[in-house]
């Protein structure tokens, strides 16, 4: 694993170490570091980069799941009455897609879940660079009358940003997604399928070559 921020090893490290290696990255939204910081450290190095995990149902399933277990924590038959589905956020146009995806993607899956009650509002909401914010959103709900509010955090890793959300004071706060099975599952598709069309492609130029 590579980190692009001060932890180590750096990306930069790991892909000189693995020249032409797959790489999946661990990124949930379509902003500047998947289009732009990413791309310019593989250059180069023979390395194939997959798509990120955004926009995928296994992630809306992963986020349903680690709700679910955070309504739990307010009693066994506890359910949120609305949802704010809470991303990083980007100001890349279209990077928070991610996010606002996920969150119609949960819509949808909480009101075949919950039919035939009473619709479960879902929005998302953002920690930094777009709107609405997290406590914008949650104002909002309140405002229309949910008492109930649960953040859904569209986060993969404990941080700053889920320690914000812990003391925004939602009426309960899911935990990331890194650790969750359907993510793991995600990224070794992500490999398997990058590693398959390599397997395929080099054949084929062989017998071209020939």
């Amino acid at each position: 694993m590579g980190h692009l921020d001060v932890q180590r090893p750096s990306l930069p490290e790991v892909v000189r170490e693995h020249p032409r290696a797959v790489v999946v990255p661990l990124l949930l939204g379509d902003g500047y570091h998947l289009r732009v910081d990413v791309p310019a450290v593989l250059e180069g190095t023979g390395c194939v980069l997959t798509p990120g995990l955004g926009g995928e149902r296994e992630v809306a399933l992963a986020v349903q799941e680690r709700l679910r277990e955070a309504e739990r924590r307010r009693g066994a038959r506890a359910r949120a009455d609305a949802v704010v589905v809470a991303g990083a956020g980007s100001s890349r146009p279209g990077g928070d897609a991610g996010t606002r995806d996920c969150a119609a993607a949960l819509g949808a899956l909480l009101a075949y879940d919950r039919s035939p009650g009473p619709p479960v509002p879902v929005v998302p909401a953002f920690l930094t660079s777009a709107g609405p914010t997290v406590p914008e959103a949650l104002a909002t709900l309140r405002e229309a009358g949910y008492r109930r509010v649960a953040v859904a955090a569209h986060l993969l890793a404990p941080g700053r940003f889920t320690r914000v959300l812990a003391g925004c004071g939602a009426w309960t706060v899911s935990d990331p997604l890194a650790d969750h099975p359907r993510i793991a599952r995600l990224v070794l598709d992500r490999y398997q399928r990058q590693e398959s069309a390599r397997g395929t492609r080099a054949p084929r130029a062989a017998r071209l070559a020939s």
